[in-house]
């Protein structure tokens, strides 16, 4: 005789054979790596076996035929379908504690309780199936709730990361349209780039949106950043062609001897060569080197030539105090001979030529003061008051165009020197004249 579990009769055998062993019936599917929970249920409870072998379990609703038991004793056949019950049990048991833990998916859980609850009416198990099935029902019941929860938990997550990618592409459009900070722009949405890629469950269609929206704003970037060095690579090429030219024209000055109009070149060099702008920083260096070089070249051999003309005033000062010494000696007594006097050193302070301009205007002050000295101390009968101030005038004319001349020597303007002292020789003739139209009177 075989085991049936299907409750048909056994079917005969032509020759004895080994002995057979219970072969189980189908069962709800069970999961992969499940430690055995046992029941608490005693199978004698919920079952019985007739002494043919067949086995019987008892619900709520009846008893129902299991299988057929051939194989053994009674006590077999209850270890058996109690067994097969356990493993029922503990598929059950997981699917509670997945479900109570939030570690499983709720919609899975409830799939395979749904599933499992389904084969209760046909399962082979000794145990309470009743309670099995309200164990089901509850876990049914409360997959809904889970599912819920995870589904709002899933739409919070969903739009928590989508906010976060709205904000980054943002971020990375205000980027594209304003920003002229190149570098710390381009690492800054190579940084956004990182982030985005840690940013999932987003739903496909606005993931791709956001997605098309950096990086359209990162092309615009880039797009804008190559056109500025573009631009910048043609702004320098002109800088340095207009400071190559500012070189030639410096080197081409750096001979001259003409020192006053030269130097108000160089200087107007300079201030178009810091209107020119800055090209790439080795050319500029370069460039500005060679320049400076001419611009150096000239002033050292003006300030030569300066010291030289210095050292020359200096002599002319010592020679110009030494006829002061003689003038300021002049004895006023004798109105001719201190005239005479005045004129022969006159002459001689007239050759001598400048002295340093520090010095030059306390040494022609202290020479007008010798001759105020003489003329205050001549005779005043026959003397014409106008006529007097009119001279004075004249002197003090001549004086003042004596300082410009001066003043423009000392700046380079040549031409505005000699007219200064043209002027100046013009007015000292005039009041030389005047002088001597007063001593006639006397």
């Amino acid at each position: 005789m075989t085991t049936s579990e299907s409750g048909n009769p056994p079917k005969p055998t032509p020759r004895p054979g080994p002995r057979p062993v219970p072969r189980p019936g189908p069962v709800a599917p069970t999961a992969p790596v499940a430690p055995s929970v046992p029941s608490t249920a005693d199978p004698h409870r919920f079952g019985r076996v007739d002494p043919d072998g067949t086995v019987w379990l008892i619900t709520s609703s009846g008893e129902r035929q299991i299988g057929s038991w051939q194989a053994g004793d009674t006590e077999a056949a209850y270890a058996h379908f109690g067994r097969r019950f356990d493993d029922l049990h503990t598929e059950v048991v997981l699917m509670e504690r997945r479900l109570e833990s939030g570690t499983g998916d709720a919609r899975k859980i409830k799939a395979a309780a749904s599933a499992l609850a389904e084969t209760l009416p046909t399962a082979s198990v000794l145990g309470d199936v009743d309670s099995i099935a309200a164990r089901l029902a509850t876990i049914l019941e409360k997959a809904d709730t889970h599912a819920t929860e995870e589904r709002q938990r899933r739409d919070e997550h969903r739009a928590a990361q989508t906010a976060r990618k709205e904000a980054l592409a943002v971020e990375a459009e205000e980027i594209a349209a304003t920003s002229t900070q190149w570098k710390a722009s381009g690492d800054r949405l190579r940084e956004i780039l990182d982030e985005w890629r840690t940013i999932t469950g987003l739903d496909r269609k606005t993931d791709d949106a956001l997605w098309k929206r950096y990086s359209s704003a990162r092309e615009t970037f880039n797009r804008r950043r190559g056109s500025h060095f573009a631009d910048l690579d043609r702004e320098r090429a002109g800088v340095r062609q207009a400071k190559e030219a500012l070189c030639e024209r410096a080197e081409s000055l750096s001979d001259s001897t003409d020192w006053g109009p030269t130097g108000a070149a160089f200087r107007d060099l300079l201030v178009q060569w810091k209107a020119a702008g800055r090209t790439a920083k080795d050319v500029d260096d370069a460039l500005w080197k060679r320049f400076k070089a001419a611009q150096d070249k000239f002033f050292s051999a003006r300030n030569a030539v300066n010291a030289e003309r210095d050292a020359e005033f200096e002599e002319n000062a010592k020679a110009k105090e030494a006829l002061l010494a003689q003038a300021e000696a002049i004895d006023v007594s004798d109105e001719k001979a201190a005239r005479a006097a005045l004129r022969t050193i006159g002459d001689k302070w007239d050759a001598i030529g400048k002295a340093p301009r520090e010095r030059g205007a306390e040494l022609e002050r202290r020479m007008r003061a010798v001759e105020k000295k003489i003329r205050d101390a001549v005779t005043n009968i026959g003397t014409d008051p106008e006529a007097q101030a009119r001279a004075d005038q004249f002197r003090v004319r001549a004086e003042q165009f004596e300082r410009q001349a001066e003043k423009a020597e000392a700046a380079g303007k040549t031409k505005d020197a000699e007219q200064a002292r043209a002027s100046a020789a013009q007015w000292r003739e005039w009041a030389d004249a005047a002088v001597a139209a007063l001593g006639k009177k006397r």
